[in-house]
């Protein structure tokens, strides 16, 4: 059965969709006032990493175990996979895979389009590989905690425990873009590019959840 699909959701689905086309086209352009906004916020936040080498440390910790795109894409296969031997919700556990999947291609394909380079310091604190745009961190951890959230939500989680959930879903998503650029591997504009692009599977997932069982309270939960 499918349903018919919230204006809001789709106007907001729409916005990032136009958002996140926006700032890739600026990157991709090498627009001079993002590029030296870029330069400011990175060298600012280098000169903190090198001087606070124990807050470094940590960050390190937390981008390369916890917040970690396998940490992140592991814990969205387990959550399946548990959906299906707890309650047999082989839709909702197929549906979780294969947005985790399609924003991993999604984040390979821009990535390889716009070829940006990392900053590049004489000091480096931290290394990482491939282009630069967007963050795969910061993208893949909001689209795990974005469809966890929805989830939560959808099988009707509130009061205390919503917002306990809520808060660390906040916490993993702005806390993972912080390590990013603190650690001297990302511009502030690769994180941004990986929230918005993000937010925008989460969304466009959600549109398609919603038009199989409807609204939130409204449909089966399987």
């Amino acid at each position: 059965m499918y349903h018919q699909i919230p204006r809001a959701a789709l106007l907001t689905t729409a916005a990032l969709a136009l958002s996140s086309a926006l700032l890739t086209a600026l990157v991709a352009v090498e627009w001079g006032p993002l590029l030296t906004l870029d330069d400011d916020i990175a060298g600012t936040t280098h000169r903190w990493a090198v001087r606070q080498r124990g807050v470094t440390q940590v960050f390190r910790v937390l981008t390369d175990w916890i917040w970690d795109p396998v940490t992140m894409r592991l814990l969205c296969a387990g959550v399946a996979l548990w959906m299906v031997w707890r309650t047999a919700a082989w839709w909702t556990a197929l549906w979780l895979v294969v947005t985790c999947g399609v924003a991993a291609v999604v984040q390979q394909a821009v990535k390889a389009g716009v070829a940006r380079p990392r900053p590049v310091w004489p000091d480096p604190v931290d290394s990482a590989r491939y282009a630069a745009f967007p963050s795969g961190h910061t993208m893949t951890a909001t689209v795990v905690c974005g469809l966890l959230l929805w989830l939560i939500h959808r099988h009707g989680v509130g009061g205390a425990r919503w917002w306990a959930a809520v808060a660390v879903g906040v916490v993993s998503v702005l806390g993972v873009g912080l390590t990013r650029v603190w650690l001297g591997v990302h511009w502030f504009s690769d994180v941004l590019g990986g929230w918005l692009l993000g937010s925008l599977l989460v969304a466009a997932a959600v549109l398609v959840d919603e038009r199989r069982q409807g609204p939130a309270g409204a449909g089966s939960r399987a």
